[in-house]
């Protein structure tokens, strides 16, 4: 089997997803994509022409993000012609699933070299905006899966685990703390390209979403973000979001509601991209690797409480790897909600202090289909600054599934 050297990764900042407030919000998300497979060209000097496929990830495919945006980026690139590109959702772990088909695609010989990655931009394109809801707008599969909004199925695992508010909010502390000394240090800069307007002025440099000026005291003042709609939108069968989640845990009786907005991830835009090739064709081009596939898995968990599938994912892959969980320095676990990292960091049995060094998206947001591929990056840039060797990256994904993938440094 092939081997599928990372010869690089870069990414955008990331803008508040907000119109009002947000840097890239007047940014086309084609125009997100494109300045990133640009920043991979200008970078490591191919030519596009020998680019096998672009595989995009994107969760909210409409509108501005329809249309297939892994293609339409290329062509907004001013790319030529021949480089094909496919765009996938995998919920929030649809840029780490284009990291892992085209690692695929490469190791089964197949191809030789491919850009993978992912854009959102949330500001224009905002969660659910393909009309899909939670479940498809099938109430057939409710009745099946009372399938609930990600925010009670946090506050459900929460609840289940034993895990506070006090617990969430000092875990969002400690990562609005780490993601202000890698600012400060500049821990970020070797993946981060600015993005630029058409006259080629910088539009935004830096991620816009921390907020270092955080303290535990402010975050102990924010209101639950779901305990409205838990208590009081209606799911089905006159059955709140709360109950329905409780037919399937029956043993939690209530819902404790812990999460906020300071505790969870942030809504935001960018877009991230990752060079796979061979190591034939780096070499060929005089290119180096930063770091290799090692191995991928996914699994499916149960849907209601469907936050919990990167325990097993993480599982079958360190499996599949050959490997333990001692034998992994770095880990990076996005912070979708404080406790699902809890969650995996206990199950799994993880140090903490080998996880999310850097901060993660509770400080820096989360760009549901570009948060894969920026995890791995800022895995990458971490492992060559401290000179750890080993990685892996792990997400939970709606509808109840989990994603990790192993890298190492050659």
């Amino acid at each position: 089997m092939a081997e599928a050297w990372i010869v690089d990764a870069v990414r955008t900042p990331r803008g508040t997803g907000k119109k009002d407030k947000g840097a890239l919000a007047q940014v086309h998300p084609q125009e997100l994509f494109a300045q990133c497979l640009n920043a991979l060209r200008s970078r490591n000097g191919f030519e596009p022409s020998e680019i096998d496929d672009v595989v995009c990830g994107c969760v909210s495919q409409a509108g501005e993000q329809g249309a297939c945006i892994a293609r339409m980026a290329i062509l907004a690139a001013g790319w030529p012609i021949q480089p094909s590109g496919v765009t996938l959702n995998r919920f929030c772990g649809s840029g780490q699933q284009a990291l892992n088909f085209a690692a695929m695609g490469i190791m089964s010989g197949q191809q030789d070299a491919v850009i993978a990655g992912g854009v959102e931009s949330m500001s224009r394109c905002p969660l659910f905006s393909d009309g899909g809801g939670v479940a498809g707008d099938n109430p057939d599969l409710l009745k099946l899966h009372p399938l609930v909004p990600q925010g009670i199925s946090a506050d459900l695992i929460a609840t289940l685990e034993g895990f506070s508010r006090e617990d969430c909010d000092r875990f969002a502390y400690q990562s609005q703390m780490k993601c202000k000394t890698a600012v400060e240090e500049g821990r970020f800069a070797r993946s981060l390209v600015p993005v630029r307007d058409r006259a080629g002025q910088p539009m935004l440099e830096r991620d816009q979403h921390p907020r270092p000026s955080t303290t535990l005291e402010a975050l102990a003042q924010l209101r639950p973000s779901f305990s409205d709609i838990g208590e009081s939108s209606y799911l089905l069968d006159g059955l709140t979001f709360d109950r329905a989640a409780l037919t399937r845990y029956p043993q939690a009786e209530c819902i404790n509601h812990v999460h906020t907005a300071g505790n969870s991830s942030g809504i935001v835009d960018g877009a991230a991209a990752l060079l796979l090739a061979t190591p034939e064709w780096a070499r060929s081009r005089g290119l180096t690797p930063r770091a290799r596939i090692r191995a991928t898995a996914t699994c499916g968990s149960e849907p209601v409480i469907m936050l919990t599938g990167p325990v097993e994912a993480t599982q079958r892959c360190l499996k599949r790897a050959g490997m333990t969980v001692g034998d992994i320095d770095l880990f990076e676990i996005n912070e979708a909600f404080a406790a699902v990292v809890l969650k995996v960091m206990r199950d799994v049995g993880i140090d903490p202090v080998r996880v999310n060094v850097n901060g993660g998206a509770i400080a820096l947001g989360h760009p549901l289909g570009a948060t894969g591929a920026m995890l791995t990056g800022t895995l990458i840039d971490e492992m060559e600054r401290s000179n750890k060797a080993t990685g892996l990256v792990t997400m939970c994904i709606g509808g109840g599934m989990g994603i990790a993938t192993v890298i190492e440094r050659p």
